[in-house]
């Protein structure tokens, strides 16, 4: 199986996002690759007193992501292994254009699709492979980050940072407060669970057809409060669409506040996320 997660501090911020996938001996984790160095010396520094050992496999392996709805057919039609039990954040063993593979269930575009691990030395064959399986477009991190927006996906560097701890984030379901065995950082997130949050990740829109930028000016009450964390024209809905930090006690749907663009205060709302959500399960 695998689980979207977080690598915490101790004072309750996020290290990075990522993916945990449990084999029967081991974990995989999936970092941000820009990422790679902090996260490792973050999990070497925590090794100490664990009964493990931690291999850096990145420069081994390769990640193509396929997605969109006819993803499952055309990875189906390449892979050794039936696909249609495998759940969603669940993934399996297999070959992939005769290419041994881990086939996984997960993506992050909100759409359906299957993110494939290969040794590197295979990914031009595999890559070639999915490219004459059907009507595959080549797609860049600007699409997909442009769908994970939509879907209301987080990501390390814009909605999460150094700064940030999950609470902030709407992330409460990545940590289980409850549970007896101690993590880092748990002490610091139960008081803010208990105390509050001072901010909150909202969602926005305009009504007119401006569009926001990471990085541009937020303002509540005539005062600056953060920044655009994303934004852009969504492909699908064709509206303006952004997200960004507010005070706790304005962060609830219907809001309004401005975002400054190029000199302009331009009004926005707060709207409830995701954006947008494929039809049916995902």
């Amino acid at each position: 199986q695998v689980q979207y997660s977080t690598l915490l501090r101790a004072n309750g911020t996020i290290v990075d996002d990522l993916l945990v996938y449990r084999f029967a001996d081991h974990l995989m984790l999936v970092i941000n690759a820009s990422n790679r160095d902090k996260d490792l010396a973050h999990l070497r520094a925590h090794l100490a007193g664990f009964d493990c050992t931690l291999t850096d496999i990145s420069d081994d392996t390769a990640l193509l992501a396929v997605q969109g709805p006819q993803a499952p057919a055309i990875v189906a039609s390449l892979a050794s292994v039936p696909l249609d039990g495998i759940k969603y954040y669940w993934f399996t063993e297999g070959q992939i254009a005769g290419v041994p593979a881990i086939i996984s269930r997960t993506g992050y575009t909100g759409e359906l699709g299957f993110e494939l691990y290969v040794d590197q030395a295979q990914a031009a064959h595999v890559w070639s492979a999915i490219m004459a399986a059907g009507a595959v477009t080549p797609a860049g991190l600007g699409c997909r980050d442009s769908l994970r927006l939509e879907a209301g996906m987080a990501l390390y560097g814009n909605e999460l940072d150094d700064h940030t701890t999950p609470l902030d984030a709407g992330l409460n379901w990545l940590v289980k407060l409850a549970k007896s065995e101690p993590f880092l950082g748990k002490d610091v997130l139960v008081r803010q669970h208990q105390d509050g949050t001072d901010r909150k990740l909202v969602g926005f829109t305009f009504d007119e057809r401006a569009i926001p930028r990471h990085g541009y000016g937020v303002y509540y009450g005539g005062v600056r409060v953060g920044e655009v964390c994303s934004g852009t024209m969504s492909p699908t809905l064709g509206i303006p669409v952004g997200t960004c930090y507010l005070p706790t006690a304005a962060a609830v749907e219907g809001t309004t506040f401005d975002v400054e663009i190029r000199g302009k205060m331009i009004p926005a709302r707060v709207v409830t996320l995701p954006f947008y959500k494929r039809p049916g399960k995902a």
